[in-house]
């Protein structure tokens, strides 16, 4: 018996965000069928049928790769051991980590990190599960030169300490959903007097392009509020909370965030800093299609230690 889109109502998807959420705050834990099932307020059969059709992965599949894809980050970005790794990520022993490493990405966690040189961003010597070639040695050293000058020549990047924001929201799973996100929640917030000149659109990264592949990448299209709403349907409300960042200023073309965002992760570790459990996220201050050269104005946030 196969479900519908008609049959998943925005409510449904709302149950499913409080999912999403309760498995990256419980990745160490017991995240079987029937516990999850019970944060959505669906029967096991029921919400296995609704998650898959949402996710297009079963629930077991989408908790153990979100497990190896975040194991994947630490390992590019925290100076932590395979062992520490596997615990903090709820595997029972090393052994069993990187069996189920392995099988993910072809090699082991130790071969990962030692492919891994800079740590920084998916250039590197590995051939990626997104079945991209990495260049050589030669050509990685002169590519991570030519970030560097990159970020020098177009970013503004300041430490910044933030105050914690409330963001209302719509999820989207891939960035071909971006766009769709974006206008449920435009919609949404016109008539409740949100969107004005001075209204900040948002996107949180809860994946990164370097270690999901981008269908499956989950983002938050949200807008940063200044007062208390009431939301409903697909709609949620989250906070960014208050923390130290390192916030790099752009103005861009949309085939350029990528480079940008490597490039300032490259900056984070030539300059010693360390990523935080959180999710780095952008905030636009102009409309591109407004721009006479269609460049976003934007800051990219990481969260650091």
């Amino acid at each position: 018996m196969t479900i519908t889109d008609k049959e998943i109502h925005t409510d449904y998807k709302n149950r499913i965000n409080r999912v999403f959420e309760f498995i990256d705050d419980n990745l160490d834990s017991d995240l079987s069928l029937n516990i999850v099932s019970e944060i959505a307020f669906f029967s096991p059969f029921h919400f296995h049928r609704v998650f898959k059709f949402i996710t297009a992965e079963t629930l077991n599949k989408y908790v153990t790769r979100r497990k190896i894809e975040k194991s994947a980050l630490d390992l590019l970005h925290k100076n932590i051991t395979t062992t520490e790794i596997a615990h903090k990520y709820g595997f029972s022993d090393n052994s069993s980590f990187s069996r189920a490493f392995k099988k993910y990405y072809g090699i082991s966690p130790t071969e990962f990190r030692k492919q891994n040189p800079n740590r920084h961003s998916k250039i590197s010597q590995l051939q990626s599960k997104n079945g991209q070639d990495y260049p050589d040695y030669d050509k990685y050293i002169c590519i991570i030169d030519n970030l560097k000058n990159w970020i020098k020549m177009n970013a503004k990047i300041e430490i910044k300490e933030m105050p914690k924001m409330d963001l209302a929201y719509v999820s989207s799973i891939g960035s071909q959903n971006l766009e769709n996100a974006y206008r449920k929640l435009i919609q949404w917030a016109t008539p409740q007097g949100l969107m004005n000149d001075q209204t900040k659109m948002v996107r949180i990264y809860h994946d990164s392009f370097k270690v999901t592949e981008a269908s499956k990448v989950r983002m938050s299209a949200s807008i940063l509020l200044n007062k208390p709403v009431k939301t409903d349907g697909e709609i949620g409300l989250t906070a960014i909370e208050a923390g130290k960042f390192i916030v790099g200023n752009f103005e861009i073309g949309l085939n350029e965030f990528e480079k940008s965002w490597t490039g300032l992760f490259l900056w984070m570790n030539e300059n010693g800093y360390k990523k935080a459990d959180r999710n780095p996220f952008e905030i636009y201050h102009n409309n591109f299609n407004e721009h006479p050269e269609r460049k976003a104005i934007v800051d990219f946030y990481i969260p650091i230690e």
